[in-house]
């Protein structure tokens, strides 16, 4: 039995479920929502390269590194964007959150919120994790805030780490939380979620 196995969870509005071929369509919408693919710091697939880009995500969860998600509204079903486990250490209990995007309508709402939680609940609470992970691109200052809004620390920088789509190469900035620190910042979240809720 692997040490992550593909489940569906589900919270505040949201079903996060193992991405699969059949979201294809789906996913495309939700990337065309604000052309992201044409963010330089995102990975986020053009439209001829969705079906790729799933097939991807299939390949890396059969090799056990990646559990990528489809993130949907629970529910209307319409595809929100993608989020993954990845870099996944069952060794030392240590998973990454990343690969994760939604389309523009749904930015700064509940959704990334609420995705993390479920995410992070899983990661801690059923896994049994002792350490969650991110990482981003040191230029994408939107995401390095809602991370670090997720009541994680700021671990440092990794210089020259990876490419960029468009060939240039990028530092990647990193950060964790740890098993003790995931009922404050549980806490926190729900909070944030309360107030999003009373505001709508």
């Amino acid at each position: 039995m692997a040490f992550v196995e593909p489940v569906t969870l589900r919270g505040h509005g949201l079903r996060l479920e193992p991405l699969a071929l059949t979201h294809e369509a789906g996913l495309a919408a939700a990337a065309a929502d604000g052309a992201l693919w044409r963010i330089r710091v995102t990975s986020v697939p053009e439209p001829q390269e969705t079906r790729a880009y799933i097939e991807t995500a299939l390949q890396m969860r059969e090799a056990g590194s990646r559990l990528a998600f489809a993130v949907l509204d629970d529910a209307s079903g319409r595809m929100l964007g993608s989020s993954s486990y990845h870099d996944i250490l069952p060794a030392v209990r240590r998973v990454e959150i990343g690969y994760t995007w939604y389309a523009r309508s749904v930015q700064r709402t509940h959704v990334n919120t609420a995705a993390k939680l479920l995410l992070m609940g899983h990661a801690f609470d059923t896994l049994g994790c002792h350490v969650v992970g991110w990482r981003t691109d040191n230029f994408n200052h939107a995401s390095q805030r809602a991370i670090e809004r997720l009541g994680a620390r700021k671990d440092g920088v990794i210089r020259g780490h990876a490419l960029r789509r468009d060939g240039t190469i990028r530092d990647t900035v990193m950060y964790s939380m740890r098993s003790g620190e995931w009922p404050e910042a549980r806490a926190q979240l729900l909070y944030l979620l309360e107030l999003r809720a009373q505001a709508r």
